[in-house]
């Protein structure tokens, strides 16, 4: 399992959490953490035509060879 740690401002992952509410694609930790699955937002990109996460992080460049997403 590959993992790449992003971290960001509350504001973003709160625009995270209000864009992508699919639970198979993102889970919210506990300590505020949120986890994307990679495949399956790669499906939900593709089928929607967006790409929600890229609009939102614009200068963070994403692995989309990793598992997961873990924003911090």
């Amino acid at each position: 399992m590959s993992i790449q740690d992003i971290s960001l401002t509350n504001n973003q992952k709160k625009l995270i959490s209000k864009t992508i509410k699919n639970e198979s694609i993102l889970v919210k930790e506990d300590n505020g953490d949120l986890v994307i699955n990679v495949a399956a937002y790669r499906d939900f990109a593709e089928q929607s035509e967006t790409n929600p996460l890229e609009e939102i992080l614009e200068d963070i460049s994403l692995d989309y060879d990793v598992d997961y997403f873990v924003f911090t």
